[in-house]
């Protein structure tokens, strides 16, 4: 677990370092932030059960938004017909950046859930 936290730690304060030039990055550099001390944190074996949860539902509420925001995730299926995302690192279309939003969240919750299942088990194991 010390190195998956590791690994999520550099990667997450990296895509804050990258919100540099996003329309938003007063919004995307705290989310990645906080998802990136809370990992730091886990590498030293120290769990907030707590932060993850609070983390977790504010994830999930923006990426709901996100699914049904204009030039969100079903406009991107439905409409654009989930072209590429990944084609170009310039989000010059307004779905794609939005559609890469959606999944930077879901890569958020899901190393947070992992995180709260580990301190989970491992405080029922002591």
């Amino acid at each position: 677990m010390k190195i998956f936290n590791l690994i999520f730690v550099f990667l997450f304060v990296l895509f804050a370092a990258l919100q540099y030039n996003d329309p938003d990055p007063y919004i995307w550099m705290p989310i990645y932030l906080y998802a990136a001390a809370l990992c730091w944190q886990a590498s030293r074996k120290k769990f907030y059960p707590k932060a993850y949860i609070a983390g977790i539902i504010v994830y999930a509420v923006y990426a709901v938004y996100k699914i049904f925001d204009q030039n969100g995730l079903l406009d991107w299926l439905e409409l654009h017909h989930a072209e590429n995302i990944a084609e170009t690192m310039k989000a010059e279309k307004p779905w794609v950046e939005e559609t890469r939003e959606f999944f930077g969240l879901v890569i958020l919750i899901i190393v947070l859930l992992i995180d709260l299942l580990y301190a989970r088990k491992r405080k029922q194991s002591v």
